[in-house]
């Protein structure tokens, strides 16, 4: 009996370590956002992995997402998590899951640098139909 799956007996020399150094940041709804693992990375099927550092004052501003769930672990700092309009408290070595449609916003309030590891899946069936902003986005003036 062969323990190599069907057609994979040289995947494995085809899978990519991503550091968050060679990803650029995304600041567009807030924070230094860093997405290592998707499918324009490393060809992910099922969702996709990443970081967020928010510094003392940063916010990721609200939005929903309408086909992922959100998992969310805060590594070290805080953060004030509200969830459809309901502040939650979130530590370091804490996670927490953001069903489909949970409108969330993150707001750091301490005095200290939070970095966050969040996934979400499984994937929108187009990336721009993955998040809905439910706020205007820093920089952006509503109205």
């Amino acid at each position: 009996m062969s323990t190599t799956p069907p057609n994979k007996a040289n995947r494995a020399d085809d899978i990519r370590i991503v550091s968050r150094h060679d990803v650029p940041p995304n600041r567009r709804r807030g924070g230094d956002i860093r997405t290592l693992l998707s499918p324009a990375t490393t060809g992910a099927t099922s969702g996709f992995l990443g970081t967020l550092t928010l510094d003392p004052g940063e916010v990721v501003t609200e939005h929903w997402h309408p086909y992922s769930e959100e998992f969310l672990y805060c590594v070290r700092g805080a953060i004030t998590l509200r969830l459809d309009g309901n502040p939650r408290q979130l530590g370091a070595e804490e996670g927490v899951l953001i069903p489909v449609g949970v409108r969330h916003r993150l707001v750091n309030d301490s005095g200290a640098t939070a970095f966050l590891v969040f996934s979400l899946g499984p994937l929108a069936p187009r990336p721009e139909l993955g998040h809905v902003d439910t706020e205007p986005l820093p920089g952006e003036v509503s109205g």
